[in-house]
Order: C-alpha cells, then sequence, then structure tokens
C-alpha cells in the first residue's frame, strides 16, 4: 500500500466501519508515512477520499483515492458494481439491514424454484426505491440524518439495471445471491423488493462489494 503518491487504493472494507472511518484512517497513514519520509504534508496530500459507500454493515471493494487522484471520484461511481449478498426471509427491517428495527412478517417457506422464478423478475431495467437511511441528499441534507431526527423522508423513485441476478445458496430463511448491478443500486432496497415479491417480507444482514468496474476485491489490500 503505497501512501506517498497521489494514487488510487483498493482497501477491503470489514464490516463495522463506516467508509469514512476507513478515508480518516488511510489519511492518519498517509499523514505519517510522509512525515516518516522526511515530508511536511501540505493540505492537498492529505486529501483522502473514496469513490462509492459502503454500509457499516458491508464488507468489500473501497476504492480510496489519494491527493490529487480525488478529482477521478465521479470516474469510479459510475462503474457497474459486483456484490454478493445473503437475505434473510420472514422478516422485514426499518433500515433494510441487521442495524433497524426487525419485525415478523410471514413464515411461509418458499421453495428453491419460486426463490428462482422471483429473482429472474428483477433482471433488466427496474424501478428502485433507495432506503431512507441511506446517503442520498434530500433537499441539501442526507437521508439517512432527516430519517434520524424522526422526519419524514420522501425518496425518489429511480431507474437502475440488474444485468444478472444469481442464487448461490437457499437453505431456509437465507438466501444468498450474487447480483451485478448499475451504478447508483441499493441492494438493500433489492432485498427488501425480493421479500415483497415472495410475500414474505426479507432484508440483507450480509453484503459484500465484489468489484467496481474492472477492479475487484482480489487485488483489495485490509485496512489494518
Amino acid at each position: 500500500m503505497n501512501l506517498l503518491e497521489d494514487s488510487i487504493l483498493l482497501v477491503d472494507k470489514p464490516s463495522g466501519w463506516t467508509s469514512f472511518d476507513v478515508v480518516a484512517k488511510i489519511r492518519g497513514k498517509r499523514k505519517a508515512a510522509l512525515k516518516e519520509a522526511g515530508i511536511t504534508p501540505t493540505k492537498r496530500q492529505l486529501k483522502v477520499g473514496h469513490a462509492g459507500t459502503l454500509d457499516p454493515f458491508a464488507t468489500g471493494l473501497l476504492i480510496i483515492l489519494l491527493g490529487e487522484a480525488t478529482k477521478r471520484s465521479d470516474e469510479f461511481l459510475k462503474k457497474d458494481k459486483v456484490y454478493e449478498a445473503t437475505i434473510q426471509l420472514g422478516k422485514i427491517s426499518s433500515t433494510g439491514d441487521p442495524e433497524g428495527e426487525i419485525t415478523a412478517v410471514d413464515s411461509t417457506q418458499p421453495t428453491g424454484d419460486e426463490i428462482l422464478a422471483v429473482l429472474q423478475t428483477f433482471i433488466g431495467e427496474v424501478t428502485q426505491t433507495p432506503p431512507v437511511y441511506s446517503a442520498i441528499k434530500i433537499n441539501g441534507q442526507r437521508a439517512y440524518k432527516l430519517a434520524r431526527k424522526g422526519q419524514e423522508v420522501d425518496i425518489p423513485t429511480r431507474q437502475v439495471t440488474i444485468h444478472s441476478l444469481e442464487l448461490l445458496e437457499y437453505s431456509y430463511p437465507q438466501v444468498k445471491i450474487r447480483t451485478h448491478v448499475s451504478s447508483g443500486t441499493y441492494i438493500r432496497s433489492l432485498a427488501v423488493d425480493i421479500g415483497a415479491a415472495l410475500g414474505t417480507g426479507a432484508y440483507c444482514t450480509e453484503l459484500r462489494r465484489i468489484s467496481i468496474g474492472d477492479m475487484t476485491i482480489e487485488s483489495a489490500s485490509a485496512i489494518l
């Protein structure tokens, strides 16, 4: 992990860390590395950003940009992504993930064929409503901040593309999928929509980002 140059770093984000936690950690490491090399860090050199937020419970590929490379953020945000996710059937979450308030919905156990049939209906261009607890800006404020204040948040729908949606494992109540999606797709929302289509309710319990464009998790380094 070269922290002395203005560059792009691929990091495997651990669960429990926010994307901004990773940015702060890398900034501290870069500052220390520059000082150790006898370089007094400039404000520009200490600019660190990321290209695509991962939820705190999620793991996987996070692109970290150092110095002048932060100007390339939009380039990576627009790329397709691949995720692996575990979906819990029979319950819903107020946040679409394990951090929300969990409510039981329906204990009906779909068959494997029913799961496959429903997954097929999501392949292609679909209309999706991003989670209320997300980093989307509503009138200049992050949606999750408004939601935490108890304010009603109206999230506009968006068109996204699900290029592929593969069933990896199914052992009720857990469904593991791999999906290749367009930029702007929320896997938490996809999990909720799959649960609604099955009539059981669902939320995302595990989420791992495998790739962003042609950059893959195999090339990423641990943060610690």
